[in-house]
């Protein structure tokens, strides 16, 4: 009887051990942000994604001849957004705001966020602290 408790015990390991998935790895800023190209984006919200390990926002960004251009930003999780003052009303599609931030290093259109101003002159802070992003004096933990 021991053996096939064994058999069992071990059988049932195998089997959620295959089942777990590989957790993402996180990123620091300097891997994926350059801090010497800040970046002041003047947009429309076109989608808030609350998702971790970073929320992001998407804007049209109209440039001088008068195109759209699609920006992706990223900004601290979810949670950490609520605690900061941010709402699901702050950052409704077709709410026009101003972004600083640090561009992605490979050119993309996707930057770091830093902080958001509202057309009220009202600012949030959206970037995560504990990453080395410019002005981060935080010795936080937080992602």
């Amino acid at each position: 009887m021991k053996i096939s408790r064994f058999v069992g015990v071990a059988c049932c390991a195998l089997t959620l051990g295959a089942a777990a998935q590989p957790a993402a790895a996180h990123h620091s800023f300097s891997a994926e942000f350059d801090p010497d190209e800040p970046v002041t984006l003047e947009g429309t919200i076109t989608r808030m994604e609350w998702i971790n390990p970073h929320a992001w926002l998407h804007i049209d960004v109209r440039n001088e001849d008068g195109t759209t251009t699609a920006w992706m930003i990223e900004s601290a999780t979810p949670n950490t957004l609520f605690r900061r003052g941010f709402t699901r009303d702050s950052v409704r599609t077709g709410t026009e705001i101003t972004v600083h931030g640090y561009r992605a290093r490979n050119g993309a259109n996707r930057a770091n966020g830093r902080d958001i101003i509202l057309a009220d002159g009202s600012r949030l802070f959206m970037g995560s602290s504990g990453t080395g992003a410019p002005g981060d004096d935080s010795a936080a933990d937080e992602p």
